[in-house]
């Protein structure tokens, strides 16, 4: 006894479920989630009807109220037909639409639709509720439409032309129209009194602070710029999340229609709280009208916090309940939520019972029914975090990024206990919590890490090679002398080595000196340049600290990083210009500054330099006449020596190491006399 199909909502052109059952019919929205009902006793009127996407159908409730929904097949008429005459004893009739292409015709207004009628048939129908605005003018009315985001080309305005009528009549038909179209079009209008206001409400989407004005049917927003009436048609859900820190609390107002502000739409009202702040709040209207209009809900005169008041009062007015998080516990104790990135924006990811809910820029809403499959991958830029990525039946992937890998074991557990599907499940299974994440970076990190200990190491004996050479020089050149007096040959060759490299090794001692004089910062010389990303970031920062607030000086930097990479080519040339500038803003006092005699060398530290110079050649000279004839070599040889390829160092590191085992030592020996021979 059902009928179970993919059809769309002809008003909203959204893709859904619809159901014939004997008690109902039922469409449920595969976008929004939104569920009509409508329970066989009220169908009125079925009618079948060929539209432009294939066939469609049109169900009046005796309520007044209008559903229309296309993507049936011609096939599927005798069914539906027989289902509704055996189920709800209701005809199901067929009529033609009229595509003759006139433009004159009649105006009819039957419940929530406006058709235009040309011989009885309907050329078109224009759901009220979609009109915005309804303007007038002589002989003319023109009707304004809200904008649909899921389609490329949207229907803004129809003007219709309503000829004047007897003299006799008193009544305006262009007025008569025009109340016709406003009393069911969505159309806004204070009339009387709020129920109560809310002043200086914190926004963080739309951003500002905006007052709040209950009333009846709509709220309205109030801001220093911008004006928003909202009505409680268009309100989906209702969210009260607490933030990490238990001190503050986001109010989210799901809207579809969204609101708009010039090209932006905002699906989704956000006001921030702080725990802290209370209100007493007195409502507009008698104790007697109180408890007849909300039933127990709402009383004249209540208090609390904030908060709670703007919860309450927002449930009542809308009937809809308010979505808190469940069960789910972060690994910060008391946390009920994940901080998060998405799209270059921190926030917070709430798992909540039927789906998940980020805040705040932009809020996204993902009901689990939506989800095709989840994904826990390795962050891109550190591997202190992971991804959690989304993908929904509908093809689309939201990737929530710089997640604390000490929430994965939480998160993963919630996700699997939902029994979403997740795409590498069998590589996490095997593993206990958050041990796959942090196995598998320490494994990195241990390869990596070897690799610096061995460089390091060989870094650490070259330099304590030369160390102990410069210790041990003079009086291995001692030994020599006195074994050469005595015929050692072996071990005089090897003393008459030693002194160049103790030349050396002093020299690359003596440069380090002047390297410390040049780190001294020469106060009184103009400050260098900053780059088109430092300047970027001065202007900047005040906007992150207020878009993210309580964020430390660390996730400042680490999110203008993202930022920065987000921005687009137009906007970087912009910042590498005023970069530019202060480069040569920065040449000019350089020049000006040198001129001047700023930043100059000192005599005295040249004449340091010549006295330098003067040792080393002085030392080398001694070196010579204690080493003998054999071991005889020109300045020019020890500048060359010294001024040595990589190459012949590592030999010489090469050699000092063979020192440790007495056959190396003499192999190095053996090979110093036979050069020392071939001299």
């Amino acid at each position: 006894g059902k009928q179970l199909r993919d059809f769309k909502d002809a008003h909203t052109k959204n893709d859904g479920r619809l159901r014939f059952s004997k008690q109902n019919v039922v469409y449920k929205s595969s976008k929004t989630g939104k569920v009509d009902n409508i329970p066989a006793a009220e169908l009125s009127v079925a009618t079948w009807r060929r539209v432009c996407l294939g066939h469609g159908i049109k169900l009046a409730t005796s309520s007044g109220h209008v559903y229309k929904y296309d993507g049936f097949r011609d096939t599927d008429y005798e069914r539906i037909s027989e289902f509704f005459k055996a189920n709800y004893k209701v005809e199901l009739t067929e009529k033609d639409m009229c595509v003759k292409g006139w433009n004159w015709g009649t105006a009819k207004f039957s419940g929530p639709l406006l058709s235009f009628d040309v011989n009885d048939s309907s050329v078109f129908e224009i759901p009220l509720a979609s009109v915005s605005q309804c303007a007038t003018g002589k002989n003319e009315v023109t009707l304004e439409f809200h904008q649909n985001d899921d389609s490329e080309v949207s229907l803004m305005e129809v003007r219709f032309y309503v000829p004047p009528g007897p003299a006799d009549e008193g009544a305006d038909p262009v007025e008569a129209f025009a109340q016709n179209v406003r009393s069911k079009a969505d159309v806004i209008q204070a009339t009387g009194d709020a129920v109560c206001v809310f002043k200086e409400l914190q926004c963080l989407t739309p951003r500002g602070r905006y007052d709040i004005l209950i009333y009846p049917a709509f709220l309205h927003l109030h801001g220093k710029t911008f004006d928003y009436k909202i009505p409680y048609t268009t309100v989906l859900r209702l969210f009260l999340l607490p933030s990490k820190d238990q001190r503050q609390m986001f109010f989210v107002i799901s809207l579809d229609p969204p609101i708009k502000q010039g090209q932006t739409r905002y699906h989704f009202l956000i006001l921030h709280f702080s725990k802290e702040e209370e209100l007493k709040l007195t409502l507009n209207m008698s104790e007697e009208e109180v408890e007849k209009r909300y039933e127990g809900k709402l009383s004249k005169n209540m208090s609390g916090s904030l908060y709670e008041m703007v919860s309450r009062v927002m449930k009542a007015l809308v009937n809809r309940k308010i979505t808190v998080p469940g069960n789910f516990q972060g690994n910060t104790p008391g946390a009920q939520c994940i901080t998060c990135s998405y799209k270059a924006q921190s926030g917070l990811l709430y798992p909540l019972e039927r789906g998940f809910i980020y805040v705040h820029k932009p809020p996204v809403h993902l009901r689990f029914e939506e989800i095709s499959s989840v994904n826990f991958a390795r962050g891109t830029t550190t591997t202190r975090s992971f991804d959690f990525e989304v993908e929904t039946k509908q093809g689309n992937q939201f990737t929530f990024s710089s997640i604390e890998r000490e929430e994965y074991g939480k998160l993963f557990d919630f996700v699997n206990a939902k029994k979403l599907h997740i795409k590498n499940r069998g590589f996490k299974e095997g593993l206990v919590g958050a041990s796959w994440y942090s196995d598998s970076d320490d494994d990195q990190h241990d390869a990596y890490l070897e690799r610096m200990k061995a460089e390091g190491k060989i870094r650490e004996e070259g330099d304590g090679s030369n160390d102990s050479d410069e210790e041990t020089g003079e009086y291995d050149s001692n030994a020599s002398e006195s074994d050469s007096g005595s015929g050692g040959d072996g071990s005089g060759d090897e003393g008459k080595k030693k002194p160049a490299k103790k030349a050396k090794v002093v020299k690359e001692k003596r440069e380090r000196k002047p390297r410390k004089g040049k780190k001294q910062k020469d106060t009184n010389a103009p400050k260098r340049p900053m780059s088109s990303y430092m300047l970027w970031l001065n202007s900047s920062r005040e906007r992150i600290k207020s878009e993210n607030p309580g964020i430390s000086i660390t996730e400042i930097s680490k999110k203008a990083g993202e930022m920065w990479k987000q921005i687009g080519k137009e906007d970087k040339e912009e910042w590498d210009g005023k970069a530019e500038e202060a480069k040569k803003t920065y040449e000019k006092a350089m020049k000006e500054y040198r001129e001047s005699g700023g930043g100059s060398s000192t005599p005295a530290k040249k004449e340091s330099k010549k006295e330098d110079k003067k040792r080393k050649s002085g030392g080398g000279e001694k070196e010579k006449e204690q080493g003998g004839n054999d071991s005889f070599k020109s300045r020019e040889f020890i500048s060359s020596e010294e001024s040595s390829s990589d190459g012949e160092r590592k030999k010489a590191k090469k050699a000092k190491k063979a020192k440790g085992t007495p056959q190396s030592r003499d192999k190095v020996l053996h090979c110093h006399h036979g050069n020392n021979r071939m001299d």
